[in-house]
This record gives C-alpha cells, structure tokens and sequence, in this order.
C-alpha cells in the first residue's frame, strides 16, 4: 500500500515537473528577443528610465531596414524623448518615412545621411510631440503624387497647404513654438510655428526638410525662422510665402546677407536632429538646449547683391494711428527735387513683422514720403542717413479737407 502511494505521488510530481516545463517554455516564446543594440543605442537606452519597454516594443515593432532608423532617433533624441515617447508613435513615424522613401522615384535617390537627419525626425524644435506623420502623408501625397522633383513638391505645399488647413500669419498666435496640430486648431502663427507645420508636411511626403533662421538680424529687427528643403542642395522657403515654384527668393534675402558668422547673435543656424557640437538658439526658450544646429550663414552672405555706389537701404512700414497694426497702403516717395524716386504698396499683419517694403536710395538724401489710404494722405518726410533704416508713417483718421496730419518715425 505504501509502495502503491510512493508510485502515485513519484507520478504526480512528474506530471507536475512536466507541466512547468512545458508553462516556463510558453513563456519564453511568448517573450520577445532580447535586443542587441548599437553601443551608441545602448547609451541611449540607460537614460530611458522607465521607458525602456517602449523603445523595445519600437524595436521589435519595425522591419530590419526601418531599425536603422529607429536606432538614429534614438541616439539623438533628447533624453525627455527617450523617457516619454511611446512604441506606437515611433513605429508609425518610422514606418511611413521609409514608406514614401521607398515609394516615390526622386525620393528614393535621397542621401541616407539626408534621409535619417532631414525626413525621419518627428520634431525640428522643441514643440509638442504630435503623431502627423500617417496623417499629413494621407491629406498631402494625392495634391503633390505628380510632381517629379522635391523642389516641385515643397513648393506646391507651400502654396496649397495654407489655404486648406485655414491658417495664416499673425503675431496673436497663442506661442511661438506651436506643433503642427496647435497651429491647426490655432488658425494661426508667427514665422516659427508656420515653418514648422511646413516641415512636417514636407517630411511626410518624403521632402528633405528642417529648420533656419537667427536669434537677431544684425540690423537688430528682431529674429526670424524660416525652411529650407534639400534637392541635391539645400534651399531656402519662407513658410506661407508663396512665390510660384520658386526656391530661393525671399523677403529677407538682403538683410541675410548681413549675417555675421562669428556672432552667435547675428548668425544664421539650420537645426540637426543628428548631434553636433552646436546648439540651435531657441529665443523664445534660452533654457532650452537640446535642439543641435549647423552653422550655415556662409552660404547666405555669398548671395548678398550689392548696393549702387552711394545707396541705403530703407524699409518703409505704414501703421493705423488707431490699433498700431500695419497697414497695405500705396506709398509715393519723391525727392528734393520732387520726382518720383520710388513707389510701392507696404505690407500688413498677413506678413511677418520684419517683412517691409524696401528701396534702395541715395544715401544722405532727404525725401518726401506720401502714403494713400482710402482717399485720404499722410505726408512726412525724412533723411536717409543710417542702413537698413526704417521709417513708419501713422495713418490715422481723415481731416476735415481729406488730408491727414504729417506723422512719422524712423
């Protein structure tokens, strides 16, 4: 009997050795391979926290060819990044880029390095982390699926994108840096949150694209932001500046040209996702470090066109004596002698706060300057005596005889 029991139990803890066995097997199956990461990856990685499962699941979520790119974000993201972003907003992003670039004939003759640094990133600043990629790449492949160059797509976005998601230039944005879904739901934004909706159409249909601009002109206007996309060079785009398909030709052009390159201030940066030794100058968040940059202001200052022997440049703005906004008003500039040296219209809130209209005018000259609106004048004068001078003229409302009171300032 007792024999009979030691037999039973012997059998039992067989079945039972068996069955844990056969459950611990399970388990390892159902466990995804460890990961063998680049060295440059796995330094990533240990800065990951407790996200580590995500950027795994990343990685056994995307098809060999596509973890080479993966494994680009992740060495260079920004540690915040690394700890935050989930498997299912990297895989999408990976997936598509790799999908266009595998799709469309002028992308697939993109440069690896330009590809992973210039269409693969997800951000080109420090805006919100928004998943676009599938999206914009469904709402913008059917307007540009017939345009043989990227230099033909960029441009094509650039005119038709605007109009369609309804969003225009104004300074009453909520914030400068504004992802692509905050500029959507805003309506609005300055040069900064329109460049970068306009990289990230660009990217999602395979357009080599990332951010430029300066903390400062040298002209001290200000600062500002601006695209430049890449086919077989890089070339420059202002965001929601629709100039036909050209590349290139651009309102700031001149004063770009006085960018100093040894200024941190005064020169002109383009952002990479990949790490380099320089920082991109984020003015509206100094504190902010984790945007890399190129130092590309050479290439700007070599297109600079020269002045007559003798000339300024002056920029000429017209602003409501009522609410301070700019004014389209017709302009009529006249010299001494009162012939007409130059005319044009002046630019409103539509356009970015530094984009004036400008002449080029012998310097030391003083000029008479007649400014039409409604059917009524302002009149002013003033002496062109410094560069890159600015002169406003008030436009208030009409007297009694139709003609405005002189008010001006340079």
């Amino acid at each position: 009997m007792i024999d009979s029991i030691r037999v039973l139990m012997a059998s039992i803890a067989t079945i039972l050795f068996t069955v844990a066995t056969l459950m611990a097997n399970a388990c390892v199956a159902q466990t995804p391979a460890s990961v063998t990461w680049q060295p440059a990856t796995a330094a990533a990685m240990a800065q990951s926290g407790d996200n580590q499962q995500q950027l795994e699941a990343a990685y056994h979520g995307v098809n060999e060819q596509e973890r080479v790119g993966l494994e680009f974000l992740l060495q260079n993201m920004p540690v915040s990044d690394l700890q935050s972003l989930t498997s299912d907003f990297l895989v999408e992003h990976v997936r598509y880029a790799y999908q266009v670039r595998n799709e469309v004939e002028w992308a697939k003759q993109i440069p690896e390095e330009i590809f992973l640094n210039n269409v693969l990133p997800y951000a080109s600043i420090n805006e919100r982390r928004d998943g676009w990629r599938k999206d914009f790449f469904e709402r913008f492949t059917p307007l540009v699926e017939n345009c043989p160059t990227a230099a033909l797509t960029a441009t094509k976005l650039n005119r038709e994108i605007f109009p369609l998601l309804n969003v225009r230039y104004s300074t009453k944005r909520p914030k400068p840096d504004q992802s692509p879904y905050e500029t959507i739901e805003a309506t609005v934004a300055t040069c900064t949150g329109l460049s970068v909706l306009l990289i990230d159409a660009c990217r999602a249909v395979g357009v080599p694209a990332r951010f430029a601009g300066t903390p400062l002109w040298s002209d001290m206007s200000g600062n500002h932001s601006w695209v430049e996309i890449w086919d077989q060079d890089w070339h420059v785009l202002g965001a929601a500046e629709q100039d036909g398909d050209k590349l290139d030709s651009v309102w700031f052009s001149q004063r770009a040209a006085q960018a100093k390159r040894d200024e941190p201030r005064h020169a002109i940066y383009a952002t990479s996702f990949r790490r380099t030794p320089l920082r991109f100058p984020l003015v509206w968040d100094r504190r902010n470090h984790d945007v890399y940059a190129v130092n590309v202001t050479d290439r700007y200052t070599s297109r600079q066109e020269p002045l007559p022997d003798g000339a300024l440049r002056v920029y000429f703005r017209a602003i409501s004596s009522g609410t301070g906004e700019r004014q389209t008003v017709q302009v009529s500039i006249k010299d001494a002698e009162q012939r007409e040296v130059f005319h044009g219209a002046t630019k409103d809130e539509r356009f970015d706060m530094n984009d004036h209209l400008s002449a080029a005018l012998p310097s030391g000259g003083t000029y008479e300057l007649k400014a039409l609106s409604g059917g009524t004048t302002a009149t002013t004068t003033f002496t062109l005596t410094q560069p890159e001078q600015l002169v406003t003229v008030e436009i208030g409302e009409p007297t009694d005889n139709g003609r405005q009171a002189p008010a001006a300032s340079q």
